[in-house]
């Protein structure tokens, strides 16, 4: 079997791999919480909250521009041909560019660690990059100052940096990242077993209206009857308010959901905040607005926040350790988070009024960001004409309206 063969076709059905093996029992149980909930990062997905937030996350970030960069001097300008652009705009191939990195996101996001397989030509040119499930792989150092290595299924042979990019989400041994899962295990086994009980509540008659209750013993033919004639009566817009007349000694009583059991299903959105706090989403991006209004400045303000306390993180780790795999040639990866805007015509436009404003961005500058054709004399900057130099004593605006960049 090829080397690709054995690092991405391997499973736990292979023969060759005990059952009994720690890694097998570990994929198989996961960790168990106190609540008696068994947490692993992929069972914690059926947490509504943590899948939210981690297709929330993995999503936004994938979906995000990711170009290759030159820098010569102070300028900065985006490679759009050679090897880095190709990597970036086509990096699987089968899967497109936002399914492989919101598949990498997701692996650092639950697991704590993203691994990338470097597949490379002859001549150790990169080619392809393949995700590798962070369940199969394990990753030390030669020493305890030496080179990074990563064993996939717990194979002999080991892998260096040259053959696989770690993308670690925040530890602290410098090795590897910590699994937010395993960390908050309690939290979210918490709110997995409310779930669970919420459901057997519900599945289990405990929510039922009202007992039809009798003194004497009926057949199953007359239980029937009389639940019949009960539903006929109260069924409708028609029976509202009515009066109903039961016979055989038969009585009603009704039933209400225990104290206990509403206040503990009211308890349940606190366990969303506790999940929205693991990840840095503002409970209102998890559908959780019973505390906060859906409208105005502050939720603005709470989803700018996101995007500058959390999702700046995540992008800052990938553009870095992306970067080196880029070397030898001259250029690195930078996110362009003016993806975000694709959505909001009206800030975009005021974003671009700006920036034309100011003289950052010529008319084909933004022509580009919004992929259209340049236009003739589009590559003018322009400045208001009243506005002088910074740091000039003249007071007399400068003349000319326009400057080349």
């Amino acid at each position: 079997m090829t080397i690709f063969g054995k690092l991405f076709n391997a499973s736990i059905e292979d023969p060759s791999v005990s059952i009994s093996s720690p890694d097998v029992l570990r994929l198989i149980e996961g960790g168990q919480s106190v609540a008696g909930v068994t947490v692993s990062e992929s069972k914690s997905l059926a947490m509504p909250a943590v899948w939210r937030s981690v297709n929330l996350i993995a999503g936004t970030v994938a979906s995000l521009p990711l170009h290759a960069y030159r820098s010569d001097g102070a300028s900065r300008t985006i490679v759009s041909t050679g090897r880095a652009a190709e990597l970036l705009a086509n990096p699987h191939p089968d899967m497109t560019p936002m399914e492989f990195w919101e598949t990498v996101i997701t692996h650092m996001l639950l697991w704590g660690n993203g691994y990338i397989w470097l597949g490379r030509d002859e001549i150790g040119r990169l080619r392809e990059l393949w995700p590798i499930h962070p369940g199969r792989v394990k990753v030390g150092r030669t020493s305890k100052m030496g080179t990074k290595v990563y064993s996939i299924d717990g194979g002999a042979q080991v892998f260096t940096d040259y053959e696989i990019l770690h993308l670690p989400a925040f530890g602290y041994d410098g090795v590897c990242g910590v699994s937010p899962i395993r960390i908050a295990r309690q939290g979210i086994g918490l709110a997995m077993a409310a779930e669970q009980y919420a459901a057997q509540l519900f599945g289990g008659g405990s929510l039922a209206t009202g007992i039809l209750q009798t003194e004497q013993r009926l057949t199953p033919k007359q239980a029937e009857d009389i639940l019949d004639r009960w539903k006929k009566r109260q069924t409708g817009l028609s029976s509202a308010h009515g009066t109903v007349v039961l016979d055989a000694g038969a009585k009603f009583h009704q039933l209400t959901i225990p104290p206990g059991d509403a206040q503990f299903l009211e308890s349940r959105g606190f366990q969303v905040e506790e999940i929205a706090r693991i990840f840095g989403v503002p409970p209102h991006m998890l559908m959780a607005t019973d505390k906060a209004t859906s409208w105005g400045t502050g939720i603005e303000q709470q989803t700018i926040g996101w995007v500058v306390f959390t999702l700046r993180t995540w992008l800052t780790r990938i553009e870095q350790r992306f970067s080196r795999i880029l070397k030898p040639e001259q250029v690195y990866a930078h996110y362009s988070v003016e993806g975000l805007l694709r959505g909001d015509s009206a800030q975009r436009a005021a974003f671009y009024k700006e920036m034309w404003y100011l003289g950052a961005f010529s008319t084909n500058d933004i022509l580009a960001l919004e992929e259209r054709g340049p236009v003739p004399g589009g590559d003018a900057r322009y400045r208001p004409l009243n506005m002088g130099q910074l740091g000039s004593y003249d007071s007399t605006p400068l003349t000319g309206g326009t400057t080349n960049a």
